[in-house]
């Protein structure tokens, strides 16, 4: 009888700690609209920046769809349409999905009706989380975890996407003006650390991060061959990429890829996104409004061309995400978070000692690899199977997190993806190069 006490209370334990989780999860994106206005909610001003309204509820759609409707006896959605409305590109759900550059065309369901949705599921999970008999829980637990994992990237794309609808407006309004800013100064000198080549083991094991989560295509955990390499001690800067800029970098065919050198004709690019000229001196847009650039800053919103073919011009390239990762399982996951308010990234600290600075936090970091699954890769069965499996082509990948991710979110082990042209997401970058 005590040891089926000590299982009832350990289950009872992890059930409340997952509805707390669950609770501030959802608090949180619910907090980070609170600035907005009603006008702001329907946005949609380019087609990979969905509306705060349309995160709102998508994240809700995926707690009803994966969790409350197969798990949750007599389950009752809030909408029936709301099934299609939300679905962001899952086909084997069956019900379809709103074409992603429409989402910006609905103005119903009304935000209040979406602030709705979400107190409905709300009430729901607390009820799966407390009722849902042990066998179902082997089953829900993972994908409650998925769930908030999820709600956790949509958190960051909620900053970004705001980021993005505020600066097509002439008036650059500010999402929050009373974000800290760093002061401006130059850029720390940048400092090479060396790593030696030989085997190594990449991929998440089979439990990983925080409390052992880790997305599928974090796995399997597998050993890499490196060569002898060196990887630059923090993220190339403002400042540096103002060099590049002014040397020509934007005009030289040959420094460039040829998608690349084909987007950056296509679209007229000569500088980062949100960079602009005032009076003959270079500003940027951030959540707080226009700011004057500061050289000591991370350059992010570049997209991996742009980060390419700055490597090319330093002489340099960018670090594999077997490197990146080599250098970075060791360190501690501490950065520039959303956690920590700023919602820019910050300069980096002066050096001290020989590690490295600034791997997780700030900017996420393009690598020169190619978004592809690790060796014995299986998608998971069903749909939740498309979450990250499908898009294994045509895009490269990103390490680190970024001043706009949560910090219990991301770890060492995180595949972040996005396609080269894309700059909309805080992306930076690091230099490596190869040594004998």
């Amino acid at each position: 009888m005590q040891e089926t006490s000590t299982s009832d209370d350990h289950r009872d334990a992890e059930r409340a700690h997952r509805l707390r989780d669950f609770q501030r999860i959802r608090a949180f994106s619910e907090q980070l609209c609170e600035p907005l206005v009603i006008e702001d909610y329907g946005l949609q001003t380019v087609v990979e920046a969905s509306p705060p309204k349309w995160h709102l509820a998508h994240v809700s759609w995926f707690y009803e769809t994966f969790l409350l409707r197969p798990l949750l006896p007599g389950y009752r959605v809030f909408h029936p349409r709301f099934e299609y409305l939300f679905n962001s590109y899952y086909e084997q759900t069956g019900s379809g999905f709103w074409p992603r550059h429409e989402r910006g065309l609905l103005s119903r369901p009304t935000v209040s009706e979406v602030y709705d949705y979400r107190q409905h599921v709300d009430a729901a999970m607390a009820r799966l989380i407390a009722e849902c008999p042990s066998t179902d829980w082997l089953t829900a637990e993972p994908r409650l975890r998925i769930g908030l994992n999820h709600e956790q990237q949509h958190q960051e794309l909620l900053i970004t996407d705001i980021k993005r609808h505020f600066a097509h407006n002439p008036l650059r309004p500010a999402y929050r003006a009373d974000l800290p800013q760093s002061p401006l100064r130059d850029p720390d000198p940048l400092r090479w650390l060396s790593c030696d080549g030989g085997l190594a083991e990449i991929g998440a094991p089979s439990r990983a991060g925080s409390e052992g989560f880790a997305y599928d295509n974090e796995h399997p955990r597998h050993r890499v061959f490196l060569e002898p390499f060196a990887l630059a001690d923090r993220p190339v800067t403002n400042g540096e990429f103002l060099e590049f800029m002014t040397d020509g970098g934007y005009e030289q065919t040959a420094l460039w890829l040829s998608d690349g050198w084909a987007t950056v004709r296509q679209h007229g690019w000569r500088s980062p996104l949100y960079w602009e000229q005032q009076d003959g001196a270079w500003h940027l847009m951030t959540l707080s409004g226009m700011r004057p650039l500061n050289p000591a800053e991370p350059v992010c919103h570049v997209s991996y061309y742009e980060a390419d073919a700055f490597a090319t011009w330093a002489g340099k390239r960018l670090p594999t995400e077997s490197e990146w990762e080599r250098v970075a399982v060791d360190q501690p996951l501490s950065g520039n978070f959303v956690d920590a308010g700023w919602l820019h990234p910050r300069p980096a600290a002066p050096a001290e000692g020989d590690g490295p600075r600034q791997l997780f936090g700030d900017v996420w970091e393009w690598t020169g690899s190619a978004y592809l699954p690790y060796p014995g890769y299986r998608a998971a069965p069903g749909a939740l199977g498309e979450y990250n499996g499908k898009f294994m082509c045509n895009q490269m990948v990103l390490r680190g997190g970024s001043c706009a991710t949560s910090a219990d979110h991301v770890r060492a082990t995180y595949r972040n993806f996005f396609y080269p042209q894309e700059r909309w997401q805080f992306k930076g970058f690091r230099l490596a190069e190869s040594r004998s």
